[in-house]
């Protein structure tokens, strides 16, 4: 009896042990987390706080997803660019400065039709009087199936909740090591420890520095798709037959979001769809199917521009610009005077003037 009342009593004192311990482990990890959510909170590194009228937190993330909705909400810019990395070289303080504007650059690597439609959304919604937006349309908007879902979103993780107009559902999604990493960025930041990973409008230099250009390094790039070779580029003639049921059956879903996209921002809001050059052998062969079928979408997008009173400048389509080899680091990605050139033709278009003087550029529609 007597070993049975010790082994009850050790059987006792051991549970209650435990749950002293367990209660000792909840509470440290109760505290440590109300710690670490409160840093979070106090540092706000996504801006979740911010309102029109208060400055965006410094951009110490290259995610550009979760960096962008604050410049949009801080109501500091009444003018954007949007798309992908093919106008991110754009820079928004030489625009603004050429059509008395306040420019950010929202344009994000990789961004694909339905996250481009989010921030411009935004934009629409969150910017009291939008002036001008410049919108990138790549070739990805004329995908068939650029409306699935698997062609939503990129490997890059994506915030939806920072682009609601909820800020309830924030902070929840907000505790996690990511976060906590960009909030110790930020606060190493406001201790001079750390610049800013990017520049208050949204804007970064992301090629290489121009005095590093190799042409020779540039080409093996250019032409890592056709085996190290120049493609032909000359145009098929005559153009490949396509017949008219074939015609009929080319579909661009993702065209839907860019009308509506459009279509939010008020009347007076002048608006200039851009087609960016990339390197000619980034186009589909000149009488091709598939160049067919992509001039079949740039006459959608024509015909949503002349609905919404938007400019279409069309640099995409073979030309001096998009066959100089030198113009480009990549098949996507031109060089720091072509965005110079670039934005020299939009601020003459922002500003009304007449047809562009540069022979790779395309105009459609009336500038107004």
């Amino acid at each position: 009896m007597a070993n049975e009342r010790r082994t009850a009593a050790d059987s006792t004192g051991a549970q209650q042990g435990w749950r002293g311990w367990s209660k000792a482990f909840a509470l440290a990890a109760s505290t440590l987390t109300a710690l670490l959510f409160g840093f979070i909170a106090a540092l706000d590194p996504y801006g979740a706080r911010v309102e029109a009228g208060q400055p965006a937190r410094p951009l110490m993330d290259l995610n550009q997803r979760f960096m962008y909705p604050q410049i949009v909400r801080s109501g500091a810019f009444d003018s954007a660019v949007i798309g992908t990395s093919t106008l991110r070289l754009l820079d928004p303080a030489l625009l603004s400065r050429g059509l008395s504007a306040r420019f950010a650059n929202l344009g994000m690597n990789a961004a694909t039709p339905w996250e481009q439609s989010q921030i411009a959304g935004l934009f629409a919604r969150r910017v009291a009087t939008p002036k001008l937006v410049i919108w990138g349309v790549d070739q990805t908007w004329c995908e068939a199936d650029a409306t699935s879902e698997a062609r939503r979103l990129t490997p890059r993780p994506f915030p939806p909740w920072l682009y609601d107009d909820s800020a309830w559902n924030d902070w929840p999604k907000q505790l996690n090591f990511t976060t906590l990493e960009i909030a110790l960025r930020l606060a190493a930041h406001r201790l001079g420890l750390q610049p800013a990973r990017l520049r208050g409008d949204g804007y970064e230099v992301f090629t290489p520095p121009e005095a590093t250009y190799d042409l020779a390094r540039a080409r093996l790039h250019l032409y890592r798709g056709y085996g190290g070779h120049m493609p032909d580029l000359t145009p098929q003639s005559p153009a490949v037959g396509v017949a008219a049921a074939e015609r009929a059956n080319w579909q661009f879903p993702a065209l839907a979001w860019l009308e509506q996209g459009l279509a939010a921002f008020p009347a007076t809001t002048r608006r200039l769809i851009v087609l960016p050059p990339v390197h000619a052998g980034a186009l589909p062969r000149e009488g091709s199917v598939a160049w067919q079928r992509f001039e079949a979408c740039k006459a959608q997008i024509t015909a949503i521009a002349a609905r919404q009173h938007a400019v279409v400048a069309d640099y995409a389509h073979p030309s001096v610009l998009t066959r100089e080899d030198s113009n480009y680091w990549d098949p996507a990605h031109y060089r720091l005077p072509i965005a110079r050139r670039i934005e020299t033709d939009l601020i003459a278009l922002g500003r009304g003037d007449g047809p562009s003087s540069d022979p790779a550029l395309t105009v459609l529609g009336a500038p107004r």
